[in-house]
């Protein structure tokens, strides 16, 4: 028993010893890497780079580059956005979308910054925006953001400018439609999501017109079942900043709704023929964290399906 009890406390010793020396090991690699996250994370807040899509149908009559932007939330890059400004000419779209969250919707926050690349855009080309939810938020809480929305929106008001709120707009000589839809501020919940009703997105947008390609600005990607239910033959989305640290495989780490491993956090979905496209969009708001994770210009070629690559 005394020999047995002498074997333990050797193993024991061992196995100790071993987990202190793992222990030390994690520690200096953990202080080590800290600062490698930290140069990591300022650099991907300081970049952004194209997120390349082709979309065919039989429904597109020709061929259309747009850009779509998300999710500025007042960031510059660049004096005056200049960089960004410089990225998106390079791209010579016929049109710019906007899926929202331009502004952020915080107690003393200006709109400045967002007003003045929106105006720049506005002058070369027409711009379909869509509210994201910190518009909405501004929009429907004055008592809180006091003139924020309306002063930012009569700033950037423009003959280029199509601002939809749950309506669309008709491109006729490319025969697809921009619809905008803007949800109610209960599918913004923190830590789960809520249930839509199955008619809830036709409540807001009317019937779809199922001659025309539909492409929907919704910011909230959570939805993409009702949007692609609905009929959307495509739906733009953002609202996750790419889910703020990605792993390979996995994608985005959180939402802003406080949930973890989004099923939606950037890139390209499909379901019944339907496509979403999720921007990592180009800014953050309260927590300033992109890791492995850098902004997301999106540019999208839309071509009738008996073109040739």
């Amino acid at each position: 028993m005394v020999k047995l009890f002498g074997k333990f406390i050797k193993v024991f010793t061992f196995v100790f010893k071993v987990f202190i020396k793992l222990f030390k090991i994690g520690t200096v690699l953990s202080v080590a890497l800290i600062p490698f996250l930290i140069l990591a994370d300022i650099i991907d807040l300081s970049v952004f780079e194209p997120g390349r899509y082709k979309v065919k149908s039989d429904k597109i009559k020709k061929k259309l580059r747009a850009v779509y932007i998300a999710d500025l939330h007042g960031k510059r890059y660049g004096k005056g956005n200049s960089k960004l400004l410089k990225a998106i000419r390079k791209e010579n779209p016929d049109i710019i979308l906007c899926g929202g969250d331009m502004i952020t919707a915080a107690k003393g926050n200006g709109y400045e910054t967002a007003s003045s690349f929106m105006k720049e855009l506005l002058k070369d080309y027409p711009v379909y925006y869509s509210n994201g939810n910190h518009e909405y938020r501004a929009r429907i809480y004055p008592e809180t953001y006091k003139s924020l929305y309306y002063d930012y929106m009569s700033d950037i008001e423009s003959d280029n400018l199509k601002v939809l709120v749950n309506e669309g707009f008709y491109l006729e000589d490319y025969n697809i439609e921009i619809t905008g839809l803007e949800i109610d501020r209960r599918f913004y919940k923190k830590l789960r999501i809520v249930k839509m009703d199955d008619g809830y997105v036709k409540s807001e947008l009317g019937d779809k017109n199922e001659d025309r390609y539909t492409v929907l600005l919704a910011h909230n990607p959570d939805y993409f079942k009702k949007y692609s239910k609905w009929g959307a033959d495509l739906t733009l989305s953002g609202h996750l900043h790419g889910g703020l640290v990605r792993f390979p495989l996995f994608g985005g780490m959180a939402s802003p709704g406080v949930r973890f491993f989004p099923k939606y956090s950037g890139g390209v979905y499909r379901k019944n023929n339907r496509h979403l496209i999720v921007s990592r969009g180009l800014g953050t708001h309260t927590i300033p964290l992109r890791l492995f994770d850098p902004g997301e210009l999106v540019v999208i070629d839309f071509e009738p399906s008996g073109d040739e690559d």
